[in-house]
């Protein structure tokens, strides 16, 4: 096994990574501040991959496509917010986990509705397009190593916004003791849909970003979302450091165990063999790595201790 494919898995892994992030940052924030589980979040990254496609074909413009992604999804996010998760709060997890796989269907049928069965294309753009030379000699996509610093600059983004911002505190305030907050003045119905509107903005750029380099379909978002619980369960529920830590951590799991599982079993099985063990083995690690974490801290890397 070459360096040079090692050095390209990891960045393939660092990608992957990045692009989970987004996802689980809006489903991580909303869950920690409002308590809600929701399994729409993957409705809405497929809305703003399927927005991006549409006005890419309208416009030919990749950065009108990224803005509309982030507009359509935050805004489907903040009408379901009030339309339907406003009265959700009071209620158990189980009512929540029911209305929110109800939207599942409204968003999947809602879509096939409107662009057709179809899978739709998002073009990389052309200044975008074409490999890299890294240090070393290494070719790599440009694209996908953009993806990489967007999804870090978010990343840096989203953190000053919590930590360093009038917003961040009534954020983080809503997360400990949202009564007081809401004694204290603060509307805490525009702060939910607002923190559900920016969740499902990060999920909708995320989905727009990804667009680019699979197919926009009806349904592209399921898989995604069940990786991003596994991401803040391994970082912790509420935890945006834990949302990017657990995010690399699966990206690279995913990545590197798909090329040295199989080479690793070839030592001891037969070629055929320990690619197909091998295989089978990589795609459950992420699995593992969550088991593997809450036997050591059943809170998550970054949660807080019980």
């Amino acid at each position: 096994m070459s360096f040079i494919l090692i050095v390209e898995q990891v960045l393939n892994g660092l990608q992957f990574g990045v692009m989970l992030f987004l996802m689980a940052a809006g489903l991580t924030l909303i869950f920690g501040v409002m308590g809600l589980i929701n399994l729409a979040h993957g409705s809405l990254y497929m809305v703003g991959a399927f927005a991006a496609a549409a006005v890419a074909g309208w416009t030919g413009s990749f950065l009108l496509a990224l803005l509309a992604a982030l507009m359509a999804a935050a805004l489907a996010g903040a009408i379901i917010e009030m339309v339907v998760i406003r009265r959700l709060y009071a209620t158990d997890h189980l009512d929540q986990v029911l209305a929110t796989f109800a939207l599942i269907l409204v968003f999947s049928e809602g879509t096939r509705w409107v662009f057709g069965s179809f899978p739709l294309f998002l073009d990389i753009p052309d200044y975008l397009s074409g490999p890299v030379t890294l240090p070393g000699g290494i070719q790599y996509p440009l694209y996908r190593l953009t993806l990489i610093v967007v999804g870090l600059l978010v990343g840096l983004g989203l953190w000053a916004l919590i930590e360093r911002t009038r917003l961040g505190i009534q954020i983080r305030a809503g997360e400990n003791d949202r009564e007081m907050i809401a004694a204290l003045g603060v509307d805490i119905s525009k702060l939910y849909t607002l923190v559900f509107a920016l969740g499902a903005a990060l999920a909708g750029l995320a989905g727009a970003l990804v667009g680019a380099i699979q197919s926009v379909q009806v349904g592209m978002g399921e898989p995604v979302l069940i990786l991003a619980f596994v991401v803040i369960v391994i970082g912790g529920i509420g935890s945006i450091k834990g949302a990017f830590i657990g995010a690399l951590l699966v990206g690279l799991t995913d990545t590197l165990g798909g090329i040295f599982l199989p080479e690793l079993f070839k030592l001891v099985m037969s070629p055929a063999a320990a690619t197909s063990f091998g295989s089978s083995l990589a795609s459950i690690g992420i699995y593992l790595l969550m088991a593997a974490v809450l036997i050591w801290r059943p809170t998550g890397l970054f949660g807080a201790r019980a």
